[in-house]
């Protein structure tokens, strides 16, 4: 390229890279707001904090993450090892029986649970004419646990699987031949090496676990999400405001300890070229090792289905007689709000996502890594932050300007989708940016060198190239947002309902039939999201 060329390339990258930084500046600013609101407080913030109530809702909050992140672990690994490395007929069946819980919301498996084996439920009626009058109880901690291991071990299933599928096979038949057994070459050579999928994959399940809010709710354990929703509720929204920092602190904890555990890799290894998948004989053990994988998927997604089909045809009380009629607008709602979200998340994303991929500047990775603060944000604390910021602020913006801001914004479809921005942009950055990475530079030069501007070499040449990176993104967007319930519920205008605030209705006026039809939906589009996350570990492993 000439000088002048460069010099006006330079100037483009530099005010892109400035429009990134300040894209990612606007969407953090309200979360960022919770600390200024909570130092208003003064000393009555420390007390807040330290009341007994706020340490027992935090020891149990901790407690259940350790739980459902270490089981997730268990079995995560376990059937990532038995459908990489064992001998199954159909692995590729199997792997997909193994992933598919992930496409079922962990509030729908809890609905479905309490359904079928709670008090009066589906397994206590089957089970009365034999005399058995009563079960043990679904409820609490424990049934919490159970639940959200069920739906949420996938993660670290995924993340492990493509670990193992990286695995040079010579390395651990190198460590058999060594004198070691099979389980030692799993310890000290597998393992190691895979060490930095199964963090990643258990960073997932302890965010999810830690933000969940349907779950808890319906299984009766007090949680930091549902006690922030009560709080709120409750008008003590200084409250709500100190738990949510509480809560934010503690999902940084748990990033800080990923990282750590992520960033050491001198034991992983990277493979350089195929030399071999490893090989384990089940001998014996072949065709048992099948009801691992055969239990979780009945009890994951046999079991909800179930429930969601018996509502659609059975009649009597909090059935087909409830009073709560289903609407096809509350699918309509979702699908018009999941649209907006994965169209603005995408125009949003494209400056951040392009220039981290091609400007090298600190400013460039700054901007992209703080975009996601607000993915780790729970879906609550983001919805009280916007309320705080909106409570805060537009009455003051409304007085200097003459324009009603706050009727303009407050609870309305903007905020509601200027939440999902905030909360699921970074799937669309990722996406982008791998894309936009894969891209040859040469080839854009060479159109600028045919004297096209950059802005046609960019529609020309990289926008094509990008454009399934694109669709990808704004496809996770739209599904995500699709199933999204804290935000929706607390930021929704007066009297707008979609599909998973009706859900969340019903099931607290105990009218479960009505919630058939919207929670197969939401089944379905859950699957969808499934479907482009395993066409991508696909894609990545061909």
């Amino acid at each position: 390229m000439s000088g002048k060329s460069a010099d006006r390339s330079s100037t483009i990258d530099t005010g892109l890279t400035l429009l990134a930084a300040a894209i990612a500046a606007i969407l953090v600013v309200p979360i960022a707001w919770l600390a200024v609101d909570a130092a208003g407080l003064g000393w009555a913030a420390v007390e807040l904090a330290v009341e007994s109530r706020t340490t027992a809702v935090l020891v149990r909050s901790l407690a259940l993450v350790a739980v459902v992140t270490g089981a997730s672990i268990v079995l995560g690994v376990a059937l990532a090892l038995l459908t990489v490395q064992g001998d199954l007929p159909f692995e590729r069946f199997w792997t997909i029986l193994c992933a598919l819980p992930l496409a079922v919301p962990s509030y729908l498996g809890a609905f479905a649970f309490v359904s079928a084996f709670g008090p009066n439920g589906t397994l206590a009626d089957l089970l009365a004419p034999i005399g058995v009058e009563s079960l043990p109880s679904v409820y609490g901690f424990a049934g919490a646990a159970f639940v959200l291991t069920l739906y949420t071990y996938p993660y670290v299933f995924l993340t492990t699987r493509a670990s193992l599928l990286s695995l040079d096979g010579t390395l651990v038949e190198a460590g058999q031949t060594l004198n070691s057994g099979r389980w030692e070459a799993l310890k000290r050579v597998t393992i190691p090496q895979i060490l930095p999928g199964i963090a990643a994959g258990s960073l997932l399940v302890a965010l999810y676990t830690l933000a969940d809010f349907g779950t808890p709710n319906i299984m009766r354990v007090e949680v930091f999400t549902q006690f922030i929703y009560a709080q709120y509720n409750a008008f003590a929204r200084d409250y709500a405001v100190v738990l949510s920092l509480q809560l934010l602190a503690v999902t940084a904890v748990i990033l800080a300890i990923e990282s750590r555990i992520g960033a050491d890799e001198s034991g992983a290894y990277e493979s350089g070229g195929n030399r071999g998948a490893v090989a384990l004989d089940l001998g014996a053990w072949r065709y048992p090792a099948l009801l691992v994988p055969v239990a979780v998927f009945a009890l994951a997604i046999l079991v909800p289905i179930g429930i969601f089909g018996m509502w659609l045809t059975r009649g009597g009380p909090g059935y087909q007689a409830g009073q709560i009629a289903f609407s096809w607008e509350y699918a309509w709602n979702s699908t018009n709000l999941a649209l907006l979200a994965a169209v603005a998340s995408v125009i949003v994303a494209l400056p951040i996502a392009i220039a981290s991929a091609r400007s090298d500047s600190r400013l460039a990775a700054l901007a992209d890594r703080v975009s996601y603060v607000g993915y780790a944000t729970p879906g609550i604390v983001l919805a009280i932050a916007l309320l705080a910021f909106s409570l805060d602020l537009l009455p003051t913006l409304t007085d200097l300007t003459g324009v009603d801001v706050v009727g303009l914004f407050y609870k309305t479809i903007p905020m509601l989708v200027f939440a999902y921005v905030v909360r699921f942009m970074p799937q669309a950055i990722g996406s982008i940016r791998t894309s936009t990475l894969q891209v040859d530079r040469e080839l854009v030069e060479a159109a600028q060198t045919l004297g096209r501007s950059r802005l046609r070499a960019f529609r020309s040449v990289t926008l094509p190239l990008i454009l399934p990176g694109v669709a990808a993104g704004a496809a996770l967007v739209f599904l995500t947002t699709m199933k999204e319930l804290p935000a929706t519920l607390m930021l929704r205008p007066l009297g707008f309902d979609t599909l998973v605030t009706y859900i969340w209705t019903v099931e607290e006026a105990g009218f479960y039939g009505q919630a058939a039809v919207p929670a197969l939906i939401l089944v379905v589009v859950s699957g969808l999201s499934m479907a482009v996350i395993l066409s991508q570990e696909r894609g990545d492993s061909s």
